[in-house]
Formats: structure tokens, sequence, C-alpha cells
């Protein structure tokens, strides 16, 4: 397995680019830049890129909706060409919470948004004059003079395209047309059903095998040394826990709640919910158990957290992305050296490792 970890750059902007910077020295392969509802991605992944060498940069995630598929594409060539080939162009249609919320754009048909952004921007990628006719974008505006146009620049390097997707549907998506998938909320016990089946269904429409994809998992991992710790640990991520459950996307969508109960807890994940939205976050938070924070995160003892990665490889997560727990930057990073050793225990040789420093 390849290791990679996410970031976010809305505060702390100094702590968090030494993380960054102390991480590729630890020997990180993939560093993902979260946009969210905070700071936007690119700006930071062009500043990273100046102060690291060799561990790709990715967008993880740019939201459809918040840039023309157009813009998507220039910014991702920009990138791609200042940080010496090390971007990984990672996309995601959000929520409706954020995509209407916040930046005031519908939500509606995400799956068709995303498959026709996918396509318009690896053919900005190709090089050509740019004319595309389908049922969310039309370029050039039909109606008017506009004829269709190329991009002055061209990306210098290959740009792969990874999509953040859990719905059947965007899963089967990303089979078929991304190069990677960066999943969440994942319980290798339950991916078979819950996530592979639907990424393998779309890979075969393209023709294309599991290991033409690369599998992108993350989660929190954190060590406790002892079992009294380990469960002050477990208890103190029920509230976070609960918070995706109940309070990330919009009153009628939450797919984390959706990807919880198709991997067996659906009766503790609809509760959870209920509560949560009825104003009751201590009781959302009891209903979580101890089951659900250890099977979808990568805390424990030392000899658990080498068991588990073991777990997650034995799956077919090919990158693993690491949160690493701590209270200070020192702290952090200590976490996250000790992760990456663990998976260099399992995989000595891991998968479309990064590229030599340009």
């Amino acid at each position: 397995m390849r290791t990679a970890t996410t970031v976010e750059a809305s505060s702390a902007f100094g702590e968090v680019t030494d993380f960054v910077v102390e991480a590729e020295k630890l020997g990180l392969d993939v560093c993902w830049v979260a946009e969210a509802w905070g700071s936007d991605g690119p700006s930071a992944l062009g500043y990273f890129a100046a102060r690291t060498e060799r561990m790709l940069l990715g967008s993880g995630i740019m939201q459809l909706g918040t840039r023309t598929p157009v813009a998507v594409a220039q910014t991702a060539i920009t990138l791609s060409n200042l940080s010496g080939g090390r971007l990984l162009l990672g996309l995601g249609a959000s929520g409706p919470q954020v995509i209407e919320g916040l930046h005031g754009v519908p939500f509606a048909r995400p799956l068709t948004r995303m498959r026709e952004t996918v396509e318009i921007v690896r053919r900005v990628l190709a090089g050509g004059k740019i004319s595309y006719s389908g049922s969310e974008f039309q370029i050039p505006l039909p109606g008017g003079d506009a004829v269709p146009m190329r991009l002055s620049m061209r990306a210098e390097h290959e740009i792969p395209v990874y999509l953040a997707t859990l719905s059947p549907a965007m899963l089967r998506l990303t089979g078929e047309i991304a190069d990677g998938w960066l999943g969440t909320s994942f319980v290798p016990e339950g991916a078979a059903e819950a996530y592979f089946a639907h990424l393998d269904e779309g890979l075969a429409r393209s023709g294309r095998t599991r290991a033409e994809l690369d599998v992108c998992q993350g989660a929190e991992v954190a060590f406790a040394p002892d079992e009294d710790a380990l469960r002050e640990m477990v208890a103190g991520r029920k509230k976070e826990l609960a918070f995706s459950l109940g309070g990330m996307g919009s009153a009628s969508t939450n797919f984390y709640n959706r990807a919880y109960s198709r991997q067996g807890w659906a009766d503790v994940a609809a509760e959870v919910r209920n509560r949560w939205q009825a104003g009751d976050r201590d009781g959302a938070a009891a209903l979580v158990t101890d089951e659900m924070v250890l099977g979808t995160t990568l805390i424990g003892t030392e000899p658990m957290v080498r068991e588990r990665l073991r777990v997650w490889r034995d799956a077919g997560v090919d990158t693993v992305r690491l949160y690493p727990a701590g209270d200070t930057l020192d702290a952090r990073l200590a976490t996250l050296a000790r992760a990456i050793e663990l998976v260099r225990e399992l995989s000595p040789a891991a998968k479309g490792s990064a590229p030599p420093a340009p």
C-alpha cells in the first residue's frame, strides 16, 4: 500500500505547512488537500508544491458546481505543470447543503454532471479545441457567435482523475471512468458488497480490472498504550461519528449515513440521525457502538493497528489515507511516522509510487 494523508488549510496554515513538509520527509507518498466549506484547495496545493519535492499532491476534493469543467481543467494543468507532474485531480459532487446552501447552484443530477465534467476535463487535457454537447454542459454555449477554443497552455504531464463517491451509481461511474477512488466510511468486512461490487461493475463496463483503479481509503490512526486508553479513545470519537451520521448533508441527503447503513448498521444509523436532527447530540453519540468506531478507523494498540492495516490491504486498499491523532504537531507527526512504518512492513513494494523529484 501507498501512504497518504489529507489536510485542510482553513486555519493554522503555518502549522499545516510544517506538517506537510515534515510528512514528506517521513516518506509519505501522497498529500490530499480538502476544500469542504473552508479554504479553497488549489491555492494551498500550489503553495505545497513549492514547499515539497517528491510526494504527490491531490485535490481531495474539488467540488462540482463551484467551477466550470474547463476551469477545473485549467487549474489541474497549472498545478501539474508547476509541480513537475505531481498532481492527482480529485473531484466530488459534495452535497446539497454545501453546493446549494453555500454556493447557490443546483445540486441536481450529480451523476450526469460528474460524467460530463470528467469527459470535458479530459478533452481539455488532450489539447484540442473544446466542443461538447451534453445534457448539463454545452461548449460553446449555443445561440451566439462563439466558436470552439483551445487553451493557450498544454498539460506537460499525465493527470490521473480520482472520484470521491459513496452511492452505488456513483461507484459504478468511478469504476467506469476514473483512475482512482477516494472512499470513506470504509468497513473492510462489508466492503465487497457495499463498495467493490459496484466499482467492479463499472470497471467491467470499460473493460478494465481492479488493478487499473487506485483504491484510496482513509481513516483516523491513533495508538493506544493499553486497553484503558483505548476505551477512552473510542468513547471520544463517538460524537464525531454521530455528527457524520446525523449532521452531514441536508435534512434529506446524507451519503455517510447511507454508506454505514449498507455495511450493517442501518437501524443504528437511522436512529442516530433522528436524534441528531432533533437536537439530542449526546443521545445520538450514545447510540454509536464501539464496533462502529473501531470498524471504520485505525485506532487501537499497535498490534491492533498493524492487523487492521493488514485487513485493509487484503480487502483491496492500494493507498491508505492516514489521519494521525495528536494534540500537537509533534504528536501527530510521531503517530504518522509509526503508521507509515507499519504500512511499509506490510507493503514493501507499493503500487504506483511517487515519481522522483523534478
